[in-house]
């Protein structure tokens, strides 16, 4: 599933991104604007989680920058949207 970050949020999230996963490289962080299961796949690798580990930190991080990550729902386990998009 393909992530629309704004453009205008990007730098922004970029740095929160490096404050939460500061062993992800530029390139790994690139792919949070891009495909959210590589970037899964990234934080598992880098910090040695479980698959399921990694998804819930994307998730949680995900949730807590929700306004930067523009209005796209990207849990590709549900079919909800918030109220109003």
């Amino acid at each position: 599933m393909e992530n629309t970050i704004p453009e205008a949020n990007w730098n922004m999230l970029k740095g929160k991104i490096r404050q939460q996963w500061a062993k992800l490289s530029d390139s790994d962080m690139d792919f949070f604007k891009g495909n959210m299961e590589e970037a899964i796949g990234r934080i598992q690798k880098a910090y040695g989680y479980s698959k399921d580990e990694a998804r819930k930190e994307y998730e949680k991080f995900k949730n807590s920058n929700s306004t930067l990550f523009g209005s796209e729902t990207m849990n590709p386990k549900s079919s909800e949207t918030k109220p109003g998009h």
